[in-house]
């Protein structure tokens, strides 16, 4: 029986040595040096402290920042929650979203929804619209817009709010991608916010979309997928060539 059993035994070994342990380390050493960065995650760093990472997207939110594209990933980019929100394009849900109430019996946004994302990148972004009922009617003490009166507004059965953009939105502005994680948005999409952008750092939109040109990265190899610009690096560069006053 172990004369049987021996080259079995002999083989498992082998293989567990071979496919367990030298092939990773081998694997392992090889990509370190082939490619330093990216075998470490492609870390982005500025003054010696890790931002992020060039392939996982972060939320921005600042008027002086490109802001990404919307996550479904559990909170919003969460790196362990990665997915989408699996509705489909009829769904009422993703295209007016809908509102919940919490522990504290306060109504919240349960999902935004395209209308609402619709909306606030027309009023971030100067983007003329109409609207059948003024805006100033869904603010909040503060003069911002409230999402809960939004959201319920859209969904009212007897008036609904028709809210309806002058020019086009770049699809990624108001869609989430089937990771949640997507690390870039369209040339069209960042040249959209690129006055915002300007004007809160005080500088000229000519200047900052002259940035923005140097960081469009092409298709890979020149023929796989579309123009993009990685929006954690274009802010880092932003910081780094027109700093906000503070």
């Amino acid at each position: 029986m172990l004369k049987e059993l021996g080259p079995g035994l002999r083989l498992t070994l082998i293989f567990t040595l071979l496919t367990g342990i030298i092939y990773p380390v081998v694997m392992t050493g090889l990509s370190e040096v082939i490619f330093p960065r990216q075998s470490k995650g492609s870390l982005v760093t500025v003054n010696g402290k890790v931002v992020g990472s060039s392939l996982i997207g972060q939320p921005f939110a600042k008027p002086e920042y490109f802001h990404p594209r919307p996550s479904a990933a559990g909170n919003g980019y969460d790196a362990s929650s990665s997915g989408a929100t699996n509705l489909g394009p009829t769904s009422a849900k993703l295209l007016r979203g809908t509102t919940k109430m919490d522990d504290k019996k306060n109504e919240v946004v349960d999902f935004d929804g395209f209308a609402d994302r619709i909306v606030h990148y027309c009023v971030d972004n100067d983007i003329p619209y109409e609207s059948s009922v003024p805006l100033d009617q869904f603010k909040d003490s503060h003069g911002d817009l409230d999402d809960v009166k939004l959201i319920k507004a859209f969904n009212d059965d007897k008036a609904p709010l028709v809210f309806t953009p002058k020019s086009p939105i770049p699809q990624d502005a108001v869609t989430a991608s089937a990771s949640g994680l997507d690390p870039h948005i369209t040339p069209a999409n960042a040249e959209t916010q690129a006055t915002r952008v300007a004007k809160a750092r005080g500088v000229s939109a000519d200047q900052v979309k002259q940035l923005l040109t140097q960081f469009t990265e092409r298709p890979d190899w020149g023929i796989f997928g579309e123009p993009h610009v990685n929006v954690l690096l274009l802010n880092v560069a932003l910081d780094q060539h027109f700093p906000v006053s503070k």
